[in-house]
């Protein structure tokens, strides 16, 4: 047997797995939205044709978008200060960075409802400090789930852009500095520039991480904030519209895997990781 087809044989288990536990459930949801309640693609209308799911479609990509560009504003200034830190607090900043990420997503998002609610510490301060004269509503609205999606996104946009900035050649940077280019003009002409794949990549999945979003909406929007991943939840268990849960299913899967296969046209996604 040739090598090739000894790097086949081993593998071929791990692609079964693939094929059988993702691939087919996939398949599955496919036909159902295009077979319920009977066949046809009068499901697919309803993205045109539903007030309430265009509703529900605007609110996801409204939040989605302000969540990833005030993620990418805070992680491209950590992910700056972390990769020019020294070696002890490139460590400290590290763990700060990944320990949210070892949180229940639960646990985090009831403690933003702590924080957030009318009696929270958040009004609590600003009123202590005369700053306002009544409560903000910060909850059950798209503020209340946009702060907490960018804080569980944090370490998602920080982690790739970091690993982006840490290939930039610092002698790019001396020389720039060495013909006479001041700190700032060096960052717009040389460092921007080369730091510009891993922000798009690290826009990109924190885009595609907020559509999908479940917990955070469901808990900070309290039933008035609907996303999609809420609605399809809705439609499948409370409504039974398989029909109607299983075809937004299938056009976020659609439009993840387009996205992604445009990071890939833009960004090499091994670089991308920190890969050599």
């Amino acid at each position: 047997m040739s090598e090739r087809g000894k790097a086949w044989l081993f593998i071929a288990p791990a692609l079964a797995m693939v094929v059988l536990f993702y691939f087919t459930p996939l398949v599955r949801v496919l036909w159902v939205s295009v077979s319920e309640p009977a066949l046809g693609f009068d499901n697919y209308a309803m993205l045109f044709t539903s007030a309430p799911i265009q509703r529900v479609l605007m609110t996801t990509a409204r939040i989605c978008v302000f969540t990833t560009a005030i993620t990418l504003v805070l992680a491209y200034l950590v992910a700056y200060v972390l990769t020019h830190a020294s070696p002890a607090g490139q460590r400290l900043m590290m763990i700060g960075v990944l320990l949210p990420l070892w949180m229940s997503v639960l646990v985090r998002a009831f403690a933003w409802v702590t924080l957030l609610r009318r009696e929270g510490l958040v009004n609590k301060a600003l009123l202590s400090l005369g700053l306002i004269d009544e409560p903000l509503g910060l909850m059950w609205n798209e503020v209340g789930v946009t702060i907490g999606m960018v804080h569980y996104m944090l370490p998602l946009g920080i982690l790739p852009l970091w690993a982006a900035m840490r290939a930039i050649d610092n002698r790019l940077l001396a020389a720039s500095r060495g013909l006479g280019a001041g700190s700032l003009q060096t960052f717009l002409r040389v460092f921007l520039p080369l730091s510009l794949p891993g922000l798009i990549g690290s826009g990109v999945l924190v885009f595609i991480f907020s559509l999908g979003f479940f917990i955070t909406p469901a808990i900070l929007g309290g039933g008035k904030t609907v996303m999609v991943a809420e609605y399809i939840n809705h439609t499948v268990h409370e409504s039974l519209r398989w029909g109607v849960g299983t075809m937004l299913a299938t056009t976020l899967i659609a439009v993840i895997f387009l996205m992604l296969f445009g990071l890939s046209r833009i960004v090499d996604l091994r670089t991308l990781f920190g890969a050599k």
